[in-house]
């Protein structure tokens, strides 16, 4: 049993877990039926199954769950509201794009026994150290090698658990390494002798030969040794001696070496594995950028067709759709707005089949959910094509509502000559839609092209769903009340670059196609950066994406389009890049421009970052030492991985590049390349790194393991580990990448 476990027999909670319940399992309103569930002895996994399953049961690990809501928190749970009191129900939310699990006690005393107690395992989950993350990992990998379940494993049975943990190794290391773990040499392991061979096994030897070159005496890293690999090494040194004597506090096991201030090789290796260790500058996932600035002077984090989960032709359109893309950092988000029948306007993809849900369900969603992750504003990108009558319906929702949160009214009663900041407009909700005349007050009643993304009037007709002009008949008026709403993101269509510097007010606000983006961005990129200093523009996807796959967002951020909306509902490169970006600065949605992309005095081309003043290039070079614990691909016992890693570059044009490393047989545990990659950074202010590992294949495509994406400006240089993320953008511990990086002038 894992020794953990034991000390948490202590908690009510979780023994009323550890014993289990009968939940009813609600999937919809006529779908209800009961499972049993229980915490397994380990601590960690959550058991359930149906009576009449049989021997058939399924799992899921407390780590895997984000939260647990109380009470009528989903749309299943609230269209079963009548039957089941809100004190009976809960509903546990999952990491990436995994399927919320929605329950019912008998009793609301069972109900909180588990709420609270998985509230409790979430949070051990989050607090745990690099050690523990370690020791849990090995514990689970035991409980799947030890199939006749007696706490013991024999050498066949270990044999078996290599192949499964993705490593091909020589059979007589492997007995070695056996016989010197089975210490009373009964021919088996127990735990903690298997914990023993697990640490033989991953003897980092790469590691090792680190420790070594600072080491006097090979044991250990006195204080002023470990101060001359910080500072020669990871560029440290301006952190002082005392970040040394920290580190060894914060990482090594052993309290004689914290006594001798020293670091052992365990402890050397946790520093390296931790935070502090990784590639990404700690000081930096804080909010440490300027908020005070005009909104067009930021990225900000946006999402296309937010209703949906899946694709925009047959998908199901959810709040929790929402909830996902505001908890990821998303800070626009969009409503396709549509009459519905009793009255109440409805939101969904128009003339498909994907599902309908109500207008004010979502803005409530939204009164919950848009500040829990950032405090900075949320845009409610609005398109529009209801009727006058359900226009003036969805008004006093989002003011009834919404309340103080909307903003209804020009801040200090100002006409602006700049938009406001996020740091002025923390807490507040903006609507972005069309208006009737500006906010100086010109009152002109009549409009005539109404449709948000207003540019396909003009032949731009890369859709044949919703942005198509003759797919409905367009309202003639707007409701005055919805347009009163409207302030600082008045949609307008774009009459070209030359109109822009004459007419545009700073509030107006274009919406492009991603193809006439792009045809925007060949012909006058210059002009494109100038209009982003002082205007927000809003890109989305092709209408010819009805897989709702996404188009590459990097393109549109080297001119400065601040609202590049993609489908957050797609894994894949373009939102990898886009979490890359956002990870940054707290998560909170909003990145600063670079300079040359706010300073009106600027001129900056993308196409050539040479001309620019103060034009400095930077090597970027990467030394691909080892990997640790590859995920698996294929989920056969005896298939094991071939990985490569390929480091790609994304930015202005003549940052586009590529490079990877040879592929290594048959090991996913333990790969060492020792390979080195070189690249030249010419706009490092805009430039992502995304580090991809996948299992070669020579016969098809290779298989996607794990990635992860940073700003070039984010990354620390030294020895490095980069905690890879999967498909979906969530932890995967403890799968790594242990890396030496050097930046340097190029000359």
């Amino acid at each position: 049993m894992d020794p953990k476990a034991s000390r948490r027999h202590d908690d009510p909670h979780i023994n009323v877990m550890m014993a289990g319940s009968t939940l009813r399992k609600i999937k919809s309103r006529s779908w209800k039926k009961p499972r049993h569930f229980r915490l397994l002895e380990d601590g960690l996994t959550i058991w359930y199954k149906s009576r009449w399953a049989g021997k058939g049961h399924s799992t899921f690990k407390a780590k895997d769950i984000e939260a647990v809501r109380e009470g009528h928190q989903s749309e299943v749970l609230l269209s079963i509201a009548e039957e089941f009191p809100a004190d009976l129900c809960f509903t546990l939310v999952f990491h990436g794009r995994q399927g919320n699990l929605d329950l019912v006690a008998d009793s609301p005393e069972e109900a909180q026994a588990w709420i609270q107690g998985v509230r409790k395992l979430i949070h051990k989950a989050q607090t745990m150290d690099e050690k523990e993350r370690l020791d849990q990992w090995v514990w689970e990998w035991f409980k799947k090698a030890d199939k006749n379940k007696d706490g013991k494993m024999n050498f066949k049975e270990v044999t078996k658990l290599l192949k499964m943990m993705n490593v091909e190794m020589n059979e007589e290391h492997i007995l070695h390494l056996f016989k010197m773990a089975d210490k009373s040499e009964s021919g088996s392991l127990e735990m903690k002798q298997f914990v023993q061979f697990y640490k033989m096994l991953t003897q980092r030897d790469e590691v090792w030969k680190v420790f070594q070159d600072y080491s006097g005496d090979g044991e250990k890293l006195m204080l002023e040794e470990l101060e001359s690999f910080l500072r020669i090494e990871q560029s440290e040194g301006e952190k002082g001696p005392q970040h040394a004597k920290e580190l060894i506090d914060r990482y090594e096991p052993s309290d004689t070496a914290i006594n001798q201030a020293a670091m052992t090789l365990d402890g050397f290796q946790m520093y390296l594995c931790s935070p502090e260790g990784s590639i990404f500058k700690p000081n930096y996932l804080e909010l440490h950028q300027d908020m005070t600035q005009p909104l067009s002077h930021y990225f900000i984090s946006s999402s296309h067709n937010t209703y949906l989960l899946e694709d925009q032709l047959r998908g199901p359109s959810s709040l929790e759709a929402y909830i996902k893309a505001l908890k990821r950092g998303c800070r626009c988000v969009e409503l396709d707005c549509w009459d519905g029948s009793d009255g109440e306007p409805i939101v969904y993809h128009g003339h498909t089949l994907t599902t309908k849900i109500l207008f004010k369900d979502i803005i409530t969603t939204l009164k919950e959910y848009a500040f829990k992750v950032s405090d900075f504003p949320v845009i409610l990108s609005v398109e529009n094509h209801c009727s006058v009558e359900q226009q003036t319906v969805m008004a006093q929702h989002l003011r009834q509502i919404l309340g103080d949160m909307l903003l209804t009214c020009v801040l200090n009663g100002q006409i602006p000559e700049q938009l406001p900041s996020p740091q002025d407009l923390k807490g507040r909700i903006l609507l972005k839609a069309k208006k009737i005349g500006d906010v100086e007050g010109c009152m002109d009643e009549t409009l005539t092209e109404f449709s948000d993304e207003e540019e396909m009037t003009n032949g731009d007709s890369d859709s044949p769903t919703k942005e198509n002009p003759s797919a409905d008949k367009k309202p003639e008026k707007l409701s005055r009340e919805l347009s009163d709403l409207v302030v600082y993101c008045k949609s307008v269509h774009f009459h070209g670059f030359e109109h822009a510097r004459t007419h545009a007010k700073c509030y107006e606000i274009s919406s492009f196609s991603e193809s006439k983006a792009k045809r925007l961005i060949k012909e006058a990129g210059t002009d494109f950066v100038q209009q982003n200093k002082c205007q927000l523009s809003r890109i989305y996807p092709s209408g010819f994406r009805t897989d709702s796959s996404n188009y590459n967002p990097q393109e549109m951020w080297n001119v400065g389009c601040q609202i590049v909306a993609l489908n957050f509902q797609t894994a894949g490169l373009e939102m990898d890049l886009n979490d890359g970006l956002f990870k940054q600065n707290g998560c909170c949605g909003y990145i600063l421009k670079p300079k040359f992309m706010i300073d009106p005095n600027i001129h900056f081309s993308p196409e050539k970052p040479e001309v620019q003043q103060g034009y400095k290039p930077w090597r970027l070079s990467i030394q691909v030492i080892s990997g640790q614990q590859l995920p698996k691909v294929n989920q056969k016992e005896g298939s094991i991985v071939d990985p490569l890693v390929r480091v790609e570059v994304y930015g202005v044009p003549k940052d586009q590049a590529k490079d990877e490393t040879t592929h290594i047989n048959n090991n996913g545990f333990n790969p060492v390349w020792n390979e080195t990659l070189n690249f030249v950074i010419h706009t490092p202010e805009l430039a992502l790194v995304r580090f991809v590992v996948e299992d070669y294949d020579k016969a098809s495509r290779n298989d996607f393991i794990g990635q992860f994406t940073l700003p070039f400006k984010c990354i620390q240089t030294g020895y490095r580990h980069i905690h890879l993320l999967s498909k979906d953008g969530t932890a995967i511990p403890p799968s790594s990448l242990f890396v030496n990086i050097n930046i340097s002038e190029f000359t």
